[in-house]
């Protein structure tokens, strides 16, 4: 029977400063051909959902090397769609991270290869979890702004015990600016 606890499931495979430190040509070097993404916090702010200029450019950029994004939220789907719409991004809302709802919904709408598809976001218990138990590559990014919904505070206390685990068994944790 599987260790349901194991940190092994809480640990990315990179750490990134941002989702707008992923290059596409670091991506494809490592075999990854689309990228799924959490919402808030790692796409966004949770508190500004219109998104910036980084962001419209980083889009581009994956468009350009034929790099599928898709955002696979937790939140609801008039949420998502208002945050993502006007970037022409595709999404998988109440995705329940850490089960693999959201992703597989992505994977099989698109027919990736799951050796292909890595997901990102800025949370170990969810984004990471998630990416681990569909076997999928994962990428945690920092959160974008420190203060976070009232839901994620939750996350954000047993992510701080696990992260200590991490650090324990595999040394300190440090964020790149890139893969």
């Amino acid at each position: 029977m599987e260790n349901r606890l194991a940190i092994e499931d809480y640990r990315p495979d990179h750490v990134v400063e941002a989702v707008y430190d992923l290059r596409a040509d670091d991506l494809i070097r490592q075999g990854i051909r689309a990228v799924l993404v959490d919402l808030d916090n790692t796409l966004i702010a949770w508190n500004n959902p219109d998104g910036t200029d980084e962001l419209r450019a980083w889009l581009d950029e994956m468009t350009q090397a034929d790099i599928p994004v898709v955002v696979v939220s937790n939140n609801n789907h008039a949420r998502v769609k208002q945050a993502v719409e006007r970037f022409g991004v595709d999404f998988v809302s109440r995705a329940l991270k850490p089960f693999t709802r959201g992703i597989d919904i992505a994977i099989g709408r698109y027919g990736f290869n799951k050796s292909e598809v890595v997901m990102v976001g800025d949370q170990l218990m969810t984004d990471i979890r998630a990416a681990h138990r569909a076997g999928i590559r994962s990428i945690l990014v920092k959160p974008i702004v420190p203060s976070d919904a009232w839901n994620t505070k939750v996350n954000r206390a047993r992510e701080r015990r696990v992260w200590a685990k991490l650090e324990a068994k595999y040394g300190k944790i440090i964020y790149q600016k890139g893969i």
